[in-house]
Formats: structure tokens, sequence, C-alpha cells
């Protein structure tokens, strides 16, 4: 199975916060410091609904960001994504004489996830207060 969220330094690592204390932006605020980019899936989640899909690839998003001293991330993509397949068929056959019948069905469901993608993001305290 695929992780669930990984992430690639692209500045300088904090300490490790909250999840709960990291903020979610869809523009980077001024004077932020990049930390590193994260990504995060909905795979392996009990989650049918879309929404609850998507809370779970923010969830995963904010962990990952909270471990890498983050305290905010900005979005930059959600996808779908395929989780997997499955299938199911039934074949029966008649023989009469010289002639072979066949008959058959089958049925197939695709599995979809979503996963995102966000920077993770440093905003000093006093900017974070004013917003």
């Amino acid at each position: 199975a695929a992780c669930a969220s990984s992430h690639v330094l692209v500045g300088q690592a904090r300490s490790p916060i909250s999840p709960d204390q990291v903020r979610v932006y869809l523009q980077a605020p001024t004077g932020c410091e990049q930390i590193a980019l994260v990504e995060g899936s909905s795979r392996g989640a009990f989650a049918v609904s879309e929404q609850a899909k998507m809370d779970r690839v923010i969830e995963r998003l904010k962990k990952e960001a909270a471990a890498l001293g983050a305290n905010a991330i900005v979005l930059r993509d959600v996808v779908d994504q395929s989780s997997g397949s499955v299938g199911s068929g039934f074949a029966t056959t008649t023989a009469s004489g010289s002639t072979t019948q066949v008959v058959g069905t089958s049925l197939s469901t695709s599995f979809l996830s979503k996963g995102g993608s966000a920077i993770a993001i440093y905003v000093a305290p006093e900017a974070l207060s004013s917003r």
C-alpha cells in the first residue's frame, strides 16, 4: 500500500507541533518561510463521501506539516486517485452434439481516493494573530 503522507524538505525543519495548530491557506501569507512540499491521501481511510475524503487529506497534510514544525500549509492541488478495483465473473458452458454455447457475465467496480499536495510553511506568530 502507498504511504498516506510524505514530504520533501525545501527549507529548514523546526520542532514538531500539534497538527491542531496548523492553519490552511489557499495563498501564502507575506513573509512566510517555506519548509517542505507535503503530500497526503485518503487512501486506507474509511471515508465514503467526497467531503470525508477531503477532510482526511487535509488532516494528513496538517499532520505531516506539524511533524516538520510548520504552523500552516498552502494547498496546491487535490485530485482523485485510483485505489484499486474489484471484479467478479460467472460463465456457464453447454454442449450439444457439435455445438458449444458459452454464456457469461461480469461486474467490476473501481475505488477512488483523494490525494493532495501543499507547501508546509512557517508563519511568524505576530502575522498569525493579525489574520
